[in-house]
């Protein structure tokens, strides 16, 4: 991190070197050297913020991951309690204790079925920012945010950076971007991918563009096709859609708040049917059991 610099007393410095009749050839290359440390400065300064945002991005995951574990260890203590209840019983209900410590164990092995799925896919995708995080470059990553919310993979690009001016017309900038993401998302061939397009609220004044509705699906579209056709990601992996100016992530009220709001987002996310697989798993309680567990509590 290149240090603070006191750029007025730089500047002081020039004032009263200039006023001490310094050739001017002197003087413009102290002003150069002013500039470029002027540069350095700024640079530091949004590499500091970018910084502080990534340790806030992973500190809100760390929380979720604690609050999630809490609620399975619950479960599993309620199990427990149901168990030690039954067996502390001398009624008709031990009849089907045996049952019952059956299901119990069923639903053990399954809680811990889940905490080992959601454990490798918490590895999966933590592995998965980090490849795509380590292979952009620092100019890469200022128009590029990547982030894991509750399992999910966010990887938000400005419009900026991924469209032409005024167009849905994926931009020639773009491209060495996109084939990074793009290896990504055929190294986890397990995961389907949704692209989303998001606008501001300024209205959009081309006459083959209805609204922002149209824009941002058409900006979406773009992406899947230039990762299909260019890619060659295989499109029943892929969904297109647009949110138009309905998902906002800032306030509309300023322009930096409509910059942010201008992107397009690549969702990686879990196959649906895998997660359908999981809860198929799940195991039934008869009516008997049920029956055991009510008198047991008596």
């Amino acid at each position: 991190m290149i240090k603070r610099i006191s750029i007025p007393l730089f500047l002081m410095s020039l004032i009263f070197i200039s006023s001490c009749g310094v050739s001017k050839k002197t003087y413009q290359a102290l002003d150069a050297q002013y500039n470029d440390l002027s540069a350095q400065y700024q640079k530091s300064q949004v590499e500091l913020a970018e910084s502080r945002a990534r340790v806030t991005s992973l500190e809100e995951q760390l929380e979720q991951e604690r609050k999630t574990n809490a609620g399975l260890r619950e479960a599993l203590a309620k199990l427990q309690s149901t168990l030690d209840n039954s067996i502390n019983q001398n009624t008709q209900g031990n009849v089907n204790i045996s049952k019952l410590v059956d299901e119990i164990n069923a639903s053990n092995k399954y809680i811990q079925h889940l905490v080992n799925t959601k454990n490798k896919s918490d590895s999966l995708n933590l592995v998965l920012t980090n490849n795509l995080t380590r292979s952009l470059s620092r100019e890469e990553l200022r128009d590029v945010d990547v982030k894991v919310l509750k399992g999910v993979v966010y990887i938000s690009l400005s419009d900026n950076m991924l469209y032409k001016s005024g167009s849905y017309e994926i931009s020639d900038r773009a491209g060495e971007t996109l084939s990074k993401i793009a290896k990504i998302i055929q190294d986890y061939r397990e995961y389907d991918v949704l692209i989303e397009g998001n606008t501001d609220t300024d209205p959009i004044s081309k006459t083959n563009i209805r609204n922002n509705w149209d824009l941002s699906t058409l900006r979406a579209s773009s992406v899947v096709q230039a990762l299909q056709n260019t890619y060659g990601v295989d499109p029943k992996r892929l969904t297109a859609g647009g949110r138009g100016e309905y998902n906002p992530i800032a306030s509309n009220d300023s322009a930096d708040g409509k910059a942010r709001n201008r992107r397009t987002q690549i969702i990686i996310t879990p196959k649906l049917d895998q997660f359908m697989e999981l809860i198929d798993q799940a195991p039934e309680t008869s009516d008997a059991d049920a029956s055991a567990a009510d008198t047991s509590g008596l």
